[in-house]
C-alpha cells in the first residue's frame, strides 16, 4: 500500500492547526516543532494545501495559516488529493490494459488489492479532520 509521508504530514499539520487554534493563524515553525516535521517540507506541503483552498495564509508578525473550512468539512481524501496523493495498493492504473506485473493479464490477486484500494479510499472519504480531533480528545479522557 502506498501512502507517503507528504500525505501523512499534511494530515498531521492540519490536525495541529485545528486543535491549537480555530481563528488565530498558526505558524509553520510551531507546527514543525510540535509535530517534528521539517519546516522546508511543511512549506512545500502548505503551498499545495493553499493552492487547493484548504488553508489560507495570513502575513505579518502574528501570521501563519488558518483552515478555510471547519475541520468537520475537510475530508481526509481531499487533503490527499491536494498534495497529489491517493492511496494505491496496485501499481497499475485501473484503465490500463497492461497489468502491474507488465504482462497482458492481471496477476491472480489483482482484484483483491483493487477492492482493498476502493475500501481504503472510501474510508478516507468518510473521515474528516473533526473526526481526528474528536478521537484524540476521547482517548485523552
Amino acid at each position: 500500500m502506498k501512502l507517503n509521508t507528504r500525505s501523512r504530514y499534511a494530515v498531521m499539520a492540519l490536525a495541529d492547526i485545528a486543535s491549537f487554534s480555530t481563528q488565530n493563524p498558526v505558524s509553520l515553525r510551531d507546527i514543525s516543532l510540535r509535530q517534528n516535521i521539517s519546516l522546508v517540507y511543511l512549506e512545500q506541503i502548505f503551498s499545495k494545501l493553499k493552492k487547493n483552498n484548504i488553508v489560507k495564509s495570513i502575513r505579518g508578525t502574528n501570521g501563519g495559516y488558518i483552515l478555510i473550512k471547519d475541520p468537520e468539512k475537510i475530508k481526509l481524501s481531499n487533503i490527499f488529493l491536494a498534495v497529489d496523493e491517493k492511496v494505491k495498493t496496485v501499481q497499475c492504473k485501473k484503465e490500463s490494459k497492461k497489468a502491474c506485473n507488465g504482462k497482458l493479464t492481471k496477476c491472480i490477486t489483482h482484484n483483491l488489492w483493487d477492492d482493498l484500494e476502493t475500501h481504503i479510499n472510501e474510508f478516507f472519504d468518510k473521515k474528516n479532520l473533526g473526526d481526528l480531533l474528536k478521537n484524540n480528545l476521547e482517548k485523552r479522557i
